[in-house]
């Protein structure tokens, strides 16, 4: 099993049923796709997947049943951000106990005048809470949504605490060189990105691979950067028509729609919206991808 996450792992998104509850079939069937695209792993629970909005309980309940539904523990990362570190702690326990390893853990966020000291002291109690040395946790750095940064000093001041029980970080600011200062502060952590315009270049300079929300959408785009494709401009492209709206969640959902013709995928928890349609969406990114894998 990986020590760390490395390669080509998707921000899930998370289909929802008619009674607002996550439908895993739907979400087993999405992996299992995804999979054949050449993605090693989903994260679930993320920024993509309307993680903040699901408890520790129904986390739990749906890694169970991907599990039950054949998606392999070591394939499967989850968000295990929560303002209170006692959920983060059960949380974590419950699925190093279902044979997962690898947890993304957000700093306690809503306080956002809390000192570098106080993000890993909450960090460490987190880890120390759970005890276990099976953990594989990356930190997960997402200031501009969850409000929190996390301080290089932080990252590379854990890793030295804890070895490879804190084994990477996924950078989801997209500010490239906020990548290369962790990369310089704490070089022995697996680092991801989040923005999928900075695969490249983020590889070449050390990283371990991307967890992103477009490949829901376009993971041939996404592939095809990792695998050394000319293809940065028309996955700026991409990115820029899913953020010229309103909500990136609901738009992902909106295209994943329509691209699978289940109306289903439109469902999200308040307080995002839906949207009623994406086929306008979808066209524009078909007409960007279609040149790229051709």
């Amino acid at each position: 099993m990986a020590e760390a996450i490395r390669g080509f792992w998707v921000a899930s998104a998370t289909p929802l049923a008619t009674d607002g509850n996550v439908d895993v079939a739907k979400l087993a069937a999405h992996a299992k796709h995804l999979f054949g695209k050449g993605v090693d792993g989903v994260v679930l629970f993320g920024t993509t997947g309307e993680g903040t909005s699901f408890n520790a309980a129904e986390r739990i309940a749906t890694i169970e049943a991907m599990l039950k539904a054949g998606i392999a523990a070591e394939r499967i990362g989850i968000g295990g951000g929560f303002p209170a570190i006692s959920d983060s702690i059960a949380l974590t326990r419950a699925v190093l106990g279902l044979g997962l390893r690898h947890v993304l853990l957000l700093p306690p966020y809503f306080d956002r005048s809390v000192t570098p000291e106080g993000i890993e002291d909450a960090f460490a109690a987190i880890i120390d809470g759970v005890g276990d040395d099976r953990l594989r946790a990356s930190l997960y750095h997402i200031p501009q949504v969850s409000g929190v940064a996390i301080p290089t000093t932080v990252a590379a001041s854990l890793r030295k605490r804890y070895g490879q029980v804190v084994a990477g970080l996924k950078d989801s600011s997209g500010d490239f060189k906020q990548f290369q200062a962790f990369r310089a502060a704490a070089p022995e952590l697996a680092i991801t990105v989040g923005n999928e315009a900075d695969i490249a270049r983020a590889i070449a300079a050390g990283g371990a691979g991307t967890i992103c929300g477009m490949a829901n959408v376009v993971p041939e785009l996404v592939k095809g950067m990792l695998d050394g494709k000319d293809v940065e401009a028309r996955m700026q492209a991409a990115i820029d028509v899913v953020l010229k709206t309103p909500s990136l969640v609901a738009t992902l959902k909106a295209i994943l729609a329509t691209q699978t013709g289940d109306a289903g995928w439109l469902r999200v928890r308040p307080p995002l919206r839906a949207l009623s349609d994406g086929t306008a969406f979808k066209r524009k990114l078909d007409e960007l991808v279609a040149p790229a894998v051709a």
